[in-house]
């Protein structure tokens, strides 16, 4: 594997989970792999579980660790080809993404979107600049439209924890106080879209993902319609695709409250963290039974590891 940007960087997602859990198991049978094979990790962005997560799996496999928080220790990158670099960027992301991989075998990359222009956020330019120009494997560690690594602890999680061969998960909208990126929503519905489960996604009007990462799911308006009988409920909000970046009014009732989990299969509550307690969801909920949040990710660390060792395999 050389590439990791989403599922379908993937030939087997089955094979995959299967080998996180695995590796769970077993977490330092693999580290002759990483033997003198070092890891850079580059966030333009904030980050607690993918950075640490990450890090925990590279070391699990005997790799060495670099991490640049370039948007607080490295220049500003200039990202438009024929710029004439006369404003505030120091360095181009040419030879930047070129000189790190220089220095590491495999280079994991996190940065958001601008929320300001869908066109230029979903054609991915950052993420797909350091593809081009730093010769070595290339890890999503969040990008403007997806996050697969969350997405692969999630069906981990899943998969780990279903009572039935098929369960129902159901991706909810939930309410917040600024526009967030669509990516998590994205790639979750990207991945379970592909997993066996029957899926659903359940949004206020106006809110709709975009059709290329939702093909094969159920889509409703109505919450208490999508909760009935689920089994996993996965809990995101996530700003408008059209009008792009923003927020619509009064939706606030789409908080997720033990209340509506009685129409539920006992369902397990999913967020891939940080959650914003009491408005995206409710405190007994996340301290209650129902909640896997800290289980889920626990499994940050597998997901990472088990992309690792494929991509340490195929150096």
């Amino acid at each position: 594997m050389k590439l990791f940007s989403s599922v379908h960087d993937v030939t087997d997602i089955n094979a995959l989970v299967a080998d996180a859990l695995q590796l769970k198991q077993n977490p330092y049978a693999h580290q002759h792999l990483g033997k003198n094979r070092t890891i850079g990790l580059v966030f333009l962005n904030p980050s607690l579980r993918t950075r640490m997560s990450t890090q925990k799996a590279a070391l699990n496999l005997g790799m060495n660790v670099m991490v640049l928080n370039i948007d607080k220790e490295g220049w500003a990158l200039e990202l438009k080809d024929g710029a004439v670099m006369n404003g505030t960027t120091v360095e181009h992301i040419r030879e930047a993404a070129a000189v790190m991989g220089q220095y590491v075998d495999i280079i994991g990359v996190r940065s958001f979107p601008g929320l300001k222009n869908r066109e230029e956020d979903y054609n991915e330019e950052i993420f797909n600049k350091f593809v081009n120009y730093c010769a070595v494997p290339v890890v999503s560690l969040e990008s403007a439209t997806r996050h697969p690594l969350q997405s692969l602890a999630d069906l981990v999680t899943i998969t780990e924890l279903k009572t039935k061969p098929r369960p129902k998960v159901v991706l909810t909208w939930a309410p917040h106080i600024k526009p967030l990126p669509q990516a998590v929503p994205n790639s979750f519905a990207e991945w379970m879209c592909k997993a066996d489960v029957d899926f659903t996604i359940a949004h206020p009007k106006g809110y709709e993902l975009s059709t290329d990462f939702t093909n094969g799911a159920t889509i409703t308006h109505n919450q208490d319609e999508a909760l009935k009988d689920a089994d996993f409920i996965y809990v995101k909000n996530w700003s408008a695709y059209e009008p792009y970046g923003k927020i619509l009014p009064s939706n606030e009732d789409w908080m997720l409250t033990n209340e509506k989990l009685q129409i539920t299969n006992a369902a397990k509550v999913m967020h891939c963290l940080p959650v914003r307690r009491n408005l995206e969801l409710s405190d007994e909920i996340l301290n209650g039974r129902n909640s896997i949040v800290v289980h889920e990710a626990g499994n940050r660390v597998w997901a990472a590891q088990a992309v690792l060792k494929k991509m340490l395999e195929s150096l």
